[in-house]
């Protein structure tokens, strides 16, 4: 991949913003950072789950209750302008110590136990 490639030796870390072109190549995309030894940084879990080391962002079930309770008000006559604007309330930390391993971090102890969840 041409853009990934012009960054080798030009960064250290890569936050990796979530989209649909991301979230599609997800994998090429920690390939090439465990190959570049690159740190990762998301804001899914999922990215994670296919071997970013850390994500950082909402909890998307969370968000998907609450959006349902606010059609389920809207379904009940309320008025969409009158149902104030949520923002998200719940967030939940992911680290991959396979990653981290790889790349050749230690991630302290105290980080991981603020972690919702540790991939080993």
């Amino acid at each position: 991949m041409p853009a990934l490639d012009s960054l080798q030796g030009r960064v250290q870390a890569l936050y990796v913003c979530t989209d649909p072109l991301t979230n599609l190549y997800r994998d090429q995309i920690n390939a090439f950072a465990l190959d570049a030894r690159l740190p990762t940084i998301h804001d899914v879990r999922n990215f994670v789950e296919a071997g970013g080391l850390i994500s950082y962002g909402p909890n998307f079930s969370d968000q998907f209750r609450r959006a349902a309770d606010i059609v389920n008000k809207i379904l009940r006559g309320a008025r969409p302008g009158d149902i104030p604007v949520e923002q998200a309330e719940k967030f939940e930390l992911v680290v991959n110590l396979k990653t981290a391993k790889a790349l050749g971090l230690t991630i302290p102890e105290s980080f991981l136990l603020r972690a919702d969840e540790v991939i080993e």
